[in-house]
């Protein structure tokens, strides 16, 4: 009596896979592109993500990579902050920097490490918190720098790094909205 129901040889799973492969490849740099353009800032998205080796397989590893770009910029900006006050010549930047070091530095050492924490245990309100609250803190720190007058070669670098905290924040936040959308 033949069985009616497929048979499975080692050759027609061989090819089923090697088939199946190439979506499989792609499905990731698929979901990091459906992400992005669901985020305010597309260009600096795929820029932050595609260049991640291996590429992030799911949204949660995802939200955790772009968390983690989050934090080094944040550090680096936070390390350019006290080189600059390091070589102020003007008291009134040195202040308006100085304050900027206030709240880049609880922002980098613990917050945004929380947050990534919290991510990992499903806390996404919290992480979306955390992130809003480092927009606010690189806002805080532009308008302190504009206030002092600080209008030097060091304050215009300064501005682009605040911007692209926020602008990364965004789209971090857009991540964690894309995470618990299920997508």
């Amino acid at each position: 009596m033949k069985n009616s129901s497929a048979v499975t040889s080692p050759l027609s799973l061989s090819l089923f896979l090697l088939f199946l492969l190439p979506f499989l490849a792609q499905s990731s740099d698929d979901l990091i592109d459906t992400i992005c353009k669901a985020t305010p800032f597309f260009d600096l998205c795929e820029a932050s993500l595609r260049p991640l080796s291996p590429s992030p397989p799911d949204t949660k590893s995802i939200a955790s990579a772009m968390a983690n770009v989050v934090l080094g910029n944040m550090t680096d900006t936070l390390g350019y902050i006290q080189s600059l006050i390091r070589h102020s010549q003007d008291p009134a930047a040195e202040r308006a920097l100085a304050q900027c070091a206030e709240v880049y530095r609880p922002v980098v050492r613990f917050n945004i490490p929380q947050a990534i924490e919290a991510m990992g245990r499903g806390e996404f309100g919290f992480a979306m918190y955390v992130l809003g609250d480092a927009q606010k803190q690189s806002d805080s720190c532009q308008k302190w720098i504009n206030s002092a007058g600080a209008d030097d070669e060091s304050s215009v670098p300064l501005t682009a790094r605040n911007k692209l905290v926020k602008n990364l924040c965004d789209v971090e936040i857009s991540v964690i909205k894309s995470l618990m959308n299920g997508r």
